[in-house]
């Protein structure tokens, strides 16, 4: 009888440690699930792009999450096969999320929006560089697009007037954004700076929008005051206004290809371009640059004034001295190439 007893002492403690164990095993499996894993003080972006693996997507986790234990995490990626269906984008982690969240997270494509910057370079290269840093896509996809004459044409442009379908400021996309849909986007975004209040600004002024992109980005290439920029555009709108050349230094600069040059010598305004306003009337074919905000709604808000010439201030301070007369410019510039000469700038 004693034996039995043992021995029925024996299987209920062995059934007592299996349930136990299991138990044990349950609570460290539901943590490993359930439990927040990740080590960071808020949160942190994992960014999948199309040459991601499931192994790459792990060691991205490892480095910027620092997970306590990722093998939940694991578990759950292999029992739902989540390598045969990666998806791109931009996600957020934080500090709260487990393995369960974060899988569903990253299987549904829960991505968050970016801040795209769109600045204004001299160049599209530039700014097609520039976007390229930015989302998912490289600078050669989104060039093979946005050089393409025919994509150009169904846009409304063409390599001269290219540079004024961008409007500097920063949108929200989403990361993985295809080139099609990104230029989709600032096209919609070109359409809505140029409403019906701007238009007809633009026509009071007597230019069409692309005309005052073309003069806003000769505004922005004078000054870099944002204060002055009104001013400066009421200078050329009344040269343009008068019919007199417009002999902005910005366009010699842009027609010689060298942005360097700090001074603009005798040798340099006999470049024949067409974007040489020494030598021809009216506004060069195209903008020098990606115009401003800024600088646009100067051009359509200039400054009415009387004045035709300008000069940089001699205390090279950025803003300019402004004349009305050849005169008195003259004794401006004297001012402004004497201070040129004393700091030993000749080119």
């Amino acid at each position: 009888m004693e034996k039995k007893h043992t021995k029925r002492n024996t299987i209920l403690g062995f059934i007592t440690l299996l349930i136990a164990l299991f138990i044990f095993w349950g609570v460290k499996q539901y943590k490993l699930i359930f439990s927040p894993q990740f080590q960071i003080e808020d949160k942190v972006y994992l960014y999948i792009d199309r040459d991601d693996t499931i192994d790459s997507i792990y060691n991205q986790l490892t480095e910027k999450a620092h997970p306590i234990n990722l093998s939940g995490f694991k578990k759950i990626c292999t029992y739902k096969k989540y390598s045969e269906n990666i998806r791109t984008g931009k996600y957020e982690i934080h500090s709260e999320d487990n393995a369960l969240t974060l899988y569903r997270k990253l299987s549904r494509g829960h991505q968050i929006p970016t801040k795209l910057v769109v600045n204004n370079p001299r160049t599209i290269e530039a700014v097609v560089g520039h976007l390229a840093k930015q989302i998912m896509v490289d600078s050669t996809e989104i060039a093979e697009q946005l050089f393409d004459e025919a994509i150009q044409a169904e846009m409304g442009y063409d390599e001269t007037s290219l540079l004024s379908f961008f409007i500097p400021n920063t949108y929200e996309v989403y990361w993985n954004i295809p080139v099609e849909e990104l230029l989709n986007r600032l096209q919609k975004e070109h359409q809505a700076f140029w409403n019906t209040t701007r238009k007809e600004k633009a026509e009071k002024t007597g230019l069409t929008p692309f005309e005052v992109s073309i003069l806003a980005s000769i505004v922005d290439e004078e000054t870099i005051k944002n204060d002055e920029k009104k001013k400066v555009a009421g200078l050329y709108i009344n040269r343009l206004k008068k019919g007199m050349l417009l002999q902005a230094d910005p366009t010699v600069k842009y027609a010689l290809g060298d942005f360097t040059i700090q001074r603009v010598l005798e040798k340099h305004l006999t470049i024949d371009s067409p974007y040489n306003t020494y030598l021809y009337t009216g506004l060069p074919p195209g903008p020098i640059r990606i115009p401003s905000i800024q600088g646009l709604d100067a051009v359509l808000n200039y400054e009415d004034h009387n004045y035709l010439y300008m000069c940089a201030k001699d205390d090279f301070s950025g803003y300019h001295n402004f004349a009305s007369n050849l005169a008195e410019h003259t004794r401006n510039a004297r001012k402004y190439w004497n201070a040129l000469n004393k700091r030993k700038i000749y080119k």
